[in-house]
């Protein structure tokens, strides 16, 4: 029994949720991986920040693109455990975009360019990459330039619950680097 306890307790302290894993997402038939918390809006950011608003949520925009590597591990092995899962299901209007897509968007500052032109004028150079918008964007400003937070790249449980956690609290506001905040929660055992 000792031994079921350690291996529990070590589970717990390694990030690995020993919940029921929420399903995992299907690919569309543009080749990104679909969940039960995306969107499918016309991808006017001005709408769609409007919309979460209301939700009492926050915008999340999530790049991607087919063949990814790192959004198929994000998607088989982090969204899928509980906590994030509740995580962004709870607080994030989440819209997907395709790194490489032709679908129009159209930006705070009213601009209407295809997914693979705004993701240039985005810079956006890495799938995934998440971008977090505040609740009011600034007349004029583009979704790149309100952004809060932009994170490139596929992380461990441990560190996207954090980063969910810190955007949805506010973290970035008290001027704390994230990588402190989670080392922080590292340490503290979370």
């Amino acid at each position: 029994m000792n031994r079921l306890a350690a291996a529990i307790a070590a589970a717990c302290l390694s990030g690995i949720s020993l919940g029921a894993p929420a399903t995992a997402a299907e690919l569309g038939d543009d080749g990104l991986h679909k969940t039960h918390w995306m969107r499918n809006t016309f991808k006017d950011m001005a709408e769609d920040l409007a919309e979460a608003n209301s939700e009492g949520k926050r915008l999340m925009l999530i790049w991607e693109q087919r063949g990814c590597i790192y959004c198929t591990e994000m998607h088989e092995s982090v969204f899928p455990d509980p906590e994030i899962d509740a995580l962004i299901a709870d607080n994030y209007f989440v819209v997907q975009l395709n790194l490489f897509g032709d679908v129009e968007v159209t930006d705070f500052d009213g601009e209407t360019l295809s997914e693979k032109d705004m993701a240039v004028k985005w810079g956006i150079l890495f799938t995934p990459t998440m971008m977090f918008l505040p609740e009011e964007v600034p007349e004029g400003q583009t979704a790149a330039e309100a952004a809060v937070v932009t994170m490139p790249g596929s992380f461990k449980r441990g560190t996207m619950s954090a980063l969910l956690t810190w955007v949805k609290d506010h973290g970035y506001e008290s001027g704390e680097h994230f990588q402190k905040y989670v080392a922080e929660r590292v340490n503290a055992g979370n």
